[in-house]
């Protein structure tokens, strides 16, 4: 009975890290840039766009130069962002050795 009370202790440790951590990544903010910065792209932790940035020198380019840099930079900021929830849900369950542990991004 002792091991069952240490398992139901650690997943109730493990659900408030979670927890915490849930609520770091949805302050985390990233940004996306390409075209040599002429193109910014602002994510908020939960995937929302938060800003965009276009320099007013890259309007002057096609229309399909301008969408394939927004993709780039919204892309980036996607890239970041994975990577920045991943580390947050690593620093959360990193103790308690669950192996292959991936947040659904």
């Amino acid at each position: 009975m002792t091991d069952f009370s240490k398992i139901l202790n650690k997943a109730k440790e493990l659900e408030s890290k979670m927890k915490e951590s849930q609520e770091k990544i949805k302050n985390i903010n990233v940004t996306g840039i390409s075209g040599g910065s002429s193109v910014k792209i602002t994510l908020n932790g939960e995937g929302e766009l938060i800003t965009v940035d276009i320099s007013p020198e890259i309007l002057k380019e096609d229309k399909v130069v301008i969408e394939d840099l927004i993709k780039a930079a919204h892309n980036n900021a996607k890239s970041q962002l994975k990577s920045k929830t991943s580390e947050e849900i690593s620093k959360a369950t990193g103790e308690f050795g669950i192996p292959g542990f991936k947040w659904p991004l």
